[in-house]
């Protein structure tokens, strides 16, 4: 019996259509990847589970007794308790059979003469063990302590009010709680958002254990590949479904890509030749026959792949940057008496793409921003070159006028390869980025978290600097997004430092790691490895 049923679902917003003739089962064990554009539908999908949003037509069922379990990205926990407090108060049946087993245990040492009082003791703790057993309790002071310490609560974030925590904190304490909770069926939007890499391995190994079903909204390539059963795309107001993990689907959709491609020449052909037909005996079915031929070759266009790396090349053509960009001599950073990182040195080169890699808090961040001087080092320099100019994605995400177009605030950067590149190259570019005609038109202060990183990730794509510092990069871009963004910095021809727990991009794109922390890591220590 299926666990979530959508049966012929159609959703629209504001006379805009979300999801057309939607079908969807979730099968007990099913783990779906849920794919596709920002904006496409998939946060509308889980909200219909949810009973948040309420299907135009159709119909959407939740099997009865079905547990549900529903994190976002955008944590709802608040309140006065510490996380610690919250974990724990989900365990209160476990503790009531603590507490009657502890009971027990005085009453059989206080009178252990009363042979009948203490059969009767023996027995009711021999069911109390058995419930013990079913609900899996005798370790869960371990188990909320293990979620805590992969997650990187270090005691002051485990003892300090949820209302004290930042966003990113927040968002970790409210996976931990999901995570613990357990539930028949969970619905995860961008859970690897704000986790490092031992955080999403956790992640991983844990879904390994549970038994229930889950929908996981996620960019992270690597994530979905590990933990999903079959991937479900939203493309075009539809649910398109494909067996097995990401590597599968993305066989799977090349080869559904290379069909329509196909079918479309045939379909083509036909209508071309039907269309002299018409033209020959009405004049006014010609126009309408044009109107069709727009309409496919249009459908045609959207359908086939975009020559990404040509249009890339062509952006970068005119971009000339020096050999030896930075010098970093003996870096040093420390937090009062905690030391995040001791004598870094290395050259950062034209054509490096140097990944930054190690646990929340050891110091990845920070170097971005001395690296930016946002923040002073305690020793030691980094010294640019004369004329490199180094932009901050975090930066320009922070600083986008919510008044400003998005189209303004693309092309007006100072340097902007848009002033120089054609805008043929420009417009294709953006498209890539999914900005329509009509999208750049419309004022950020109108647009989603995700469409928001797509701008400020294009300014920095095309803003002319030698050198792009970029912050977890991949969160809160789509798939297509990310893979747009890979294959710029691919052929960027300045340097990339980037912090990011996203493995497949990191594999992707990488030519040197900066390891903060490698195992046997005196504290402070950071390995660098750098072609």
């Amino acid at each position: 019996m299926s666990l979530i049923r959508l049966h012929d679902v159609h959703v629209r917003y504001e006379n805009t259509p979300i999801l057309r003739e939607a079908f969807f089962r979730l099968e007990p064990g099913d783990r779906v990847g849920l794919i596709g554009r920002n904006g496409s539908g998939k946060t509308t999908l889980l909200k219909l589970v949810l009973g948040q949003v309420e299907p135009d037509t159709g119909t959407v069922t939740v099997d009865q007794g079905v547990k549900v379990g529903y994190f976002s990205q955008f944590s709802s926990l608040d309140g006065d308790m510490s996380i610690t407090e919250v974990l724990d108060g989900l365990f209160t049946e476990i503790k009531a059979v603590e507490a009657e087993l502890a009971a027990i245990d005085t009453a059989m040492a206080a009178d252990s003469s009363n042979a009948k009082a203490l059969d009767a003791l023996i027995n009711r703790q021999s069911v109390l063990f058995e419930e013990m057993e079913r609900l899996d309790g005798w370790d869960y002071h371990r188990r909320i302590d293990t979620a805590l310490t992969t997650l990187g609560f270090d005691e002051a974030h485990r003892t300090c009010a949820i209302d004290e925590l930042s966003g990113g904190w927040r968002n970790r304490a409210a996976l931990a709680k999901i995570m613990l909770e357990r539930p028949d069926v969970l619905l995860l939007d961008e859970p690897t958002n704000f986790l490092d890499v031992a955080g999403v391995e956790w992640l991983e190994a844990w879904f390994r254990d549970f038994h229930g079903a889950a929908i996981i909204v996620s960019h992270d390539r690597s994530f979905l590949d590990a933990v999903t059963t079959r991937t479900v795309e939203v493309e075009n107001f539809h649910l398109h479904e494909y067996t097995g993990s990401f590597a599968e689907y993305v066989v799977q959709k090349q080869f559904r890509l290379k069909t329509l491609e196909a079918q479309f020449v045939h379909e083509s052909e036909l209508l071309a030749f039907e269309a002299e037909g018409i033209a020959d005996r009405r004049e006014a079915a010609k126009a309408a026959s044009k109107g069709l031929g727009n309409q496919l070759a249009k459908i045609k266009k959207s359908r086939a792949p975009r020559p990404v790396d040509q249009i890339i090349t062509e952006i970068y053509g005119g971009l000339h940057v020096k050999d030896v960009l930075c010098r970093i001599d003996g870096l040093s950073k420390s937090y009062g008496d905690e030391l995040l990182f001791d004598d870094v040195s290395l050259e950062i080169r034209r054509g490096n793409r140097i990944v930054v890699l190690g646990s929340n808090g050891s110091g990845k961040s920070t170097l971005l921003r001395v690296l930016n001087g946002e923040e002073r080092p305690d020793a030691g320099e980094a010294v640019w070159a004369r004329g490199a100019k180094v932009v901050s994605y975090n930066t320009v995400l922070a600083e986008l006028d919510p008044a400003d177009t998005v189209s303004h605030a693309v092309n007006a950067m100072p340097d902007s390869l848009a002033l120089t590149a054609t805008r043929k190259s420009v417009n294709r570019f953006l498209a890539m980025f999914q900005f329509s005609e009509a999208d750049l038109k419309r004022k950020i202060g109108n647009l989603s978290g995700g469409q928001r990183a797509r701008v400020a990730m294009a300014q920095c794509l095309l803003s002319g600097a030698s050198v792009l510092l970029l912050d977890e990069p991949t969160n809160h871009l789509d798939l297509s997004s990310t893979q747009v963004m890979e294959r710029a910095l691919v052929h960027f021809p300045g340097a990339v430092v980037v912090v990011s727990h996203d493995r497949f991009f990191t594999d992707k794109i990488a030519t040197g790691r900066v390891v903060f922390g490698a195992p046997g890591a005196v504290a402070g220590q950071v390995e660098v490895r750098v072609a």
